[in-house]
């Protein structure tokens, strides 16, 4: 073999040994984490809160029952029809249907009034069955609980089952009228659970998400899956210590967070170092994420002993090179 050939070998081999095998990954595309500091944002606004009392609302499929007070005898139980009205006796065809509950007692007071069967009536209407007279609650917990004017959100959530093991402590209400959805967080702190206590009004749904867990992969000394807490978020960087920290091979700079929302998978890149020192937020990781550290080629050739081989075909090279020129 000439000098040419066998140097052209030996540089095959060492350039071979020192670069990492790769292969065509066709997923997504890799994206910056600008957006992985997004989450619903507990609701601070008071009068979201904790609202002043408020009449409701009757509506179609409402069924009522109307007392007058002092009048035994009279205590009809109707349910609005599709087109808002009722037939209640001495009274007739009446329209209820959008009328708060003070209206709609007040008007039918009226009627019974006009018709000269009673004199000033004291009539109440109560709401037993309908859409207008319980909370919907959904999620990792659900049922239908009634209630009357409001309750308190512990009282619906006990009424559906309580919370489960696996229940988040940060609650959404969605109610109808309000463009944004009312998020609390219950917590652990029994202090705090009664600050979250708000009141529920019939018409409003209650989702109790489920907690999550994060996959944790690569080059941490403890891999494997990290519950996420059901009161706080949890971070990388937390969840960086809980897996004990990242291993002496792990490449920094090339950190990925694989996030799946729907069907949407999303591959984001963040160098950990920049993270660790302050330099980049600290990401606020969701359920079920993917934290993915790969090990640096060159870390990995020093720790398993791969780079003693390629200091060696060095060697040998440099020892030919010395033997060829000693022969000229």
């Amino acid at each position: 073999m000439n000098r040419p050939s066998l140097l052209s070998s030996v540089a095959a081999i060492a350039f071979a040994l020192a670069l990492p095998s790769s292969a065509q990954f066709n997923g997504p595309s890799i994206q910056t984490g600008g957006r992985l500091n997004q989450y619903a944002p507990l609701t601070k606004d008071q009068a979201l809160l904790n609202p002043a009392p408020r009449d409701p609302q009757l509506m179609q499929g409402d069924l009522i029952t109307v007392k007058i007070l002092g009048q035994e005898d009279y205590s009809p139980i109707v349910r609005i029809g599709t087109d808002g009205n009722v037939l209640l006796p001495l009274v007739g065809v009446i329209s209820l249907d959008r009328l708060t509950l003070t209206a709609a007692e007040t008007l039918i007071a009226h009627r019974l009034e006009q018709a000269g069967m009673y004199k000033d009536p004291q009539v109440t209407i109560q709401v037993t069955d309908g859409p207008n007279s319980a909370v919907t609650v959904v999620g990792e917990i659900h049922g239908v609980v009634p209630v009357v004017g409001s309750r308190r959100l512990l009282d619906v959530l006990a009424g559906a089952g309580g919370l489960t093991a696996s229940s988040s402590h940060v609650i959404t209400i969605n109610r109808p009228g309000e463009s944004q959805p009312i998020v609390v967080d219950l917590g652990t702190d029994p202090a705090g659970s009664a600050l979250a206590n708000v009141p529920v009004f019939p018409g409003d749904t209650i989702v109790v998400a489920r907690t999550g867990v994060i996959y944790v992969m690569g080059s941490f000394k403890a891999q494997g899956v990290v519950p996420l807490s059901s009161n706080t978020p949890l971070t990388l960087l937390e969840v960086t210590a809980l897996s004990g920290g990242p291993t002496f091979p792990a490449k920094y700079n090339d950190l990925r967070i694989i996030r799946t929302i729907g069907d949407q998978r999303t591959v984001v890149k963040l160098d950990m170092k920049k993270v660790l020192y302050g330099k980049a937020p600290d990401p606020i990781l969701q359920a079920n994420d993917i934290i993915f550290l790969p090990d640096s080629f060159l870390k990995s050739t020093m720790t398993n002993g791969s780079l003693n081989s390629i200091l060696s075909l060095v060697s040998v090279l440099f020892s030919t090179l010395a033997y060829t020129r000693s022969g000229n």
